[in-house]
């Protein structure tokens, strides 16, 4: 394979003109682009994949060339260095992989129809024309397309449209910027657009299959948004306009897309009428991350994919502050302590894993950084540290400098943390660099050894690790002030604890307001003492507790059987967020369990022992002025009540499913999913599942698709069970950009884990060829590994996968799995017995 070569390094690009005619009934892309810039060498060579050149001019001159596929390059032979212009013709193929041009797939009344779109990051820009395909290599460009137009077709690019000639699209030149923001896509498309209080024009694009009410919430988010950043970040947001078009066919969630933002169409349109507020949430965070990127991101880019965190991070830690001004209402960032945080401090405790900073030494690993947990998760944890330690103040000036000195140009982590610091007064990068160039976290034991109350810092491991003597500088943010605001030793003794405590009147807390990236493990006197007044904390503070003793018993750091009967003494709380935490311990004892054995049915009881009470406050439907917490924790309620098999819950999602029959979509979206799931296992048959995947293929609405899906993945009947597994490779009814969920649900049904575990073993020379270039392609292992934990199936998972753990871009992700499916089957084994006994004592 190929080693990691840069490019830019013998020519510097300043100007693509790029012309493009694209006929989709051929599949067929006829391009010419003429490249501006300067030649270092005599010998150079530009990205290409897959492109069949005709022909190479340098100034006028034919010249030769060479393609290297193993390199993706269009090595180049020129007359001179110095300033040239390279015009290259060209053809390639119009493919269906959602990489480069692709053509996205959607029904009207039964009418298939496509619309074209884009997606050219991580360096898929070279499917669609030669370049230098790299962040650092940014130019301008002026776009030109012609393509086999229909009536009532639209068009949309970076930037607007200039004008028409013999039916070519000609679009305003670009700012300066990467090529992996180009973007463009044409289709049968209807909009709604507005204005941001400072001019921006701003559109929201879909299909008409939608609902054209289903754009309102996008809108306003988006506007909204920019107003917002425009504000907090002291500069003005670059472009005349700012679309988001929603893509039928989609391997990543959103693109930040200079002008052109894409989404999957389930993080863009939403009903109004009927979408949970959770999943209103998600939408508006994801809408506020793109955009947040058109500044940090767009505007400034990172200079090299090893500081890809620089661009999500950043919008990662954004989109909560942006929404949080938005609807404060919505409490969002309680949505970043049940997502974000957890997702984080899983992720980052397994050995192996990649730091947030991570180099690059082949083309295939590029992908693979889009580790979500670390460079989204935890790289924003990380910058939700320095938030909290400079300031909204500083940290909008340092942001205001650092766009200043490097508009349109390219910068590292060094850069941003030179910034913060000069606004602050604070040296960040040395406090940063230890969280950004180390893999892990750490946990500090809290302890009073010898009368003193004295703090240890140690790399925090789920499953088996080794430390490398690792230490972290930690805002520790303790209620206590003789704790140091930053913690770089291994050990720091505060005092006498007895004084201590005397002199604070409460307990000993640390990491307060959860915002630092570490656990803590308090020793049983300090735990005690916190346990004591328990109902009288804050409920990010309970969370904390559920949360940190959760991972610790997973790390094996306390027994598992000391968790179980947590849940229990916060079983009546009204947080959302405690009632996320608490059920997270309750979903994790299943994992102890037998499906079906005198275990489970003990542990059903635990269920209902913990639902019961808080079931018959809330029931099935929302009450008048309920709080939002109310509101936001019904899901989990009904969820374990279903669980537990509680008669009264059962019965009324049986009636309630009766009553909707002929209209589901129309059920309320906060309970349709556990209503039409608990049919299907306690009255699934061929018709039911028959007219559910119908339903699926009609609807254009995602949030009741997703219900739908769980649900369909949820039968137990074996005949069914092997229809479902049958359509994975229809993308008629199961489209590759949903296939992962679709999997994962079916692998985690006990009833359907064979089927789909065989089906990924047996066609993965399928789905590799599917998916294979797609950034979210190694999550499938992900998927697997989070399921799997019986010996059996680690050796199964080690049969399959060591023989393939020398592919670049799959090593790290291989080697972190076995892991993760070594730990939970040592753990299982070890605990099962004592989790299972105390599960009884407390039923």
């Amino acid at each position: 394979m190929a080693k990691l070569t840069r490019f830019y390094n013998s020519f510097q690009p300043n100007h693509y003109d790029i012309y493009l005619d694209i006929d989709r009934s051929a599949k067929k892309i006829s391009g010419k682009t003429t490249i501006s810039g300067i030649a270092q060498t005599s010998k150079i060579a530009l990205h290409q994949k897959d492109l069949s050149v005709s022909t190479v001019q340098v100034d006028g001159q034919q010249v030769p060339f060479m393609l290297d596929s193993e390199r993706d390059a269009l090595n180049i032979t020129l007359p001179n260095s110095g300033e040239i212009q390279i015009t290259i013709d060209y053809t390639a193929p119009l493919t269906d992989t959602m990489m480069g041009i692709y053509p996205s797939y959607y029904e009207i009344d039964g009418e298939k129809k496509q619309i074209i779109g884009t997606q050219f990051e991580t360096n898929f820009a070279r499917q669609a024309f030669p370049c230098i395909d790299e962040p650092e290599a940014k130019a301008t460009f002026d776009l030109a397309i012609k393509f086999d137009e229909q009536a009532d077709e639209t068009i949309l690019a970076n930037m607007p449209e200039l004008r028409v000639e013999n039916d070519i699209h000609y679009f305003d030149t670009t700012v300066k910027m990467s090529t992996y923001l180009v973007a463009f896509a044409f289709g049968e498309l209807q909009n709604k657009q507005t204005q941001t209080d400072s001019g921006v024009k701003v559109g929201v694009y879909a299909t008409k299959a939608h609902d054209p009410k289903t754009l309102d919430f996008a809108l306003d988010i988006a506007k909204r948004s920019i107003e917002f950043f425009e504000d907090f970040y002291q500069t003005p947001y670059p472009l005349s306009q700012s679309n988001q078009l929603a893509l039928p066919d989609f391997s990543a969630g959103a693109m930040e897309n200079w002008g052109l933002v894409t989404y999957r169409e389930a993080y863009l349109v939403l009903d109004p009428d009927n979408t949970a507020l959770e999943a209103k949430q998600v939408v508006a965070t994801v809408i506020a991350h793109e955009l947040a990127h058109q500044w940090f991101g767009d505007l400034v880019t990172m200079k090299w994919w090893d500081d890809l965190w620089l661009n999500e991070s950043f919008a990662n830690m954004m989109e909560y502050v942006a929404i949080d001004a938005l609807e404060p209402d919505w409490h969002i960032w309680e949505l970043f302590q049940i997502s974000d945080v957890p997702a984080a401090l899983h992720r980052d405790a397994t050995d192996g894993v990649q730091a947030v900073h991570v180099q690059v030494n082949h083309p295939a690993e590029i992908d693979s950084l889009f580790d979500a947990a670390i460079v989204y998760a935890k790289g924003a944890r990380m910058l939700v540290m320095v938030r909290a330690l400079i300031g909204d103040d500083a940290l909008r000036e340092g942001l205001k400098n650092y766009f200043a000195a490097h508009k349109y140009n390219n910068a590292t982590g060094a850069d941003l943390w030179q910034a913060l610091g000069e606004a602050s007064g604070q040296n960040i990068a040395a406090i940063m660099n230890s969280w950004l160039e180390q893999p892990g976290y750490p946990v500090i034991s809290a302890e009073v050894i010898d009368g003193q109350l004295t703090l240890t810092q140690q790399q925090f491991f789920i499953g088996e690790g080794q430390t490398a003597n690792r230490l972290w500088q930690i805002p520790v943010n303790s209620n206590y002030e003789v704790a140091p605001k930053i913690m770089a030793e291994q050990k720091v003794v505060l005092g006498d604890y007895v004084t201590l405590r005397r002199d604070a009147g409460e307990a000993f807390y640390l990491n307060m307001r959860n915002e630092s990236h570490f656990i803590v493990k308090y020793d049983a006197t300090l735990l005690q003492d916190i346990l004591t007044n328990v109902d009288q904390l804050d409920a990010i503070t309970q969370r904390q507790i559920i949360q940190d003793m959760h991972i610790l018993a997973q790390g094996r750091q306390i027994a598992f059987s000391e968790i179980v009967p947590l849940p229990l003494r916060f079983a009546n709380s009204e947080s959302k967020i405690v009632n996320d935490a608490l059920y997270a311990v309750a979903q994790d004892l299943r994992q102890f369990m037998t499906p079906d054995s005198d275990e489970e049915k003990n542990l059903k009881q635990f269920y209902d022992k913990l639902s019961r009470q808080q079931f018959e406050r809330l029931g099935w439907h929302a009450k008048n002025n309920e709080s939002l917490d109310d509101e936001l924790t019904r899901p989990y309620i009904v969820a374990a009540a279903l669980f537990a098999e509680n008669t009264e819950a059962t019965t009324q999602a049986h009636e309630l499913f009766k009553t909707h029959e002929g209209d589901l979509q129309n059920l309320k979206a906060e309970i349709r999913l556990f209503i039409i799931r608990n049919e299907v296992k306690n009255y699934g048959n061929q018709a039911l599942f028959d007219t559910l995947f119908l339903n699926y293929r009609k609807s254009s609405d995602a949030s009741y698709k997703k219900d739908l899906r769980a649900a369909i993945t949820s039968v137990t009947d074996p005949q069914l069970m092997s229809q479902l597994v049958m359509a994975f490779k229809n993308s008629d009814v199961i489209k590759p950009q949903d296939l992962r969920g679709w999997f994962g649900s079916v692998l985690r049904n006990p009833h359907g884990q064979q089927a789909a575990w065989d089906w990924l073993r047996q066609d993965w020379d399928w789905l590799e060829s599917k998916v294979g270039g797609d950034m979210e392609f190694t999550t499938y292992i992900t998927v697997v590994a989070s399921i799997l934990k019986t010996a059996e199936r680690l050796e199964e998972f080690r049969l399959f996968f060591e023989p393939k753990i020398d592919q670049p871009g799959l090593t790290r992700e291989i080697k972190m799995d076995i892991r993760v499916i070594s730990g939970r089957v040592a753990l299982i084994e070890s605990e099962r017995n004592a989790v299972n006994q105390v599960i009884v004592d407390n039923i």
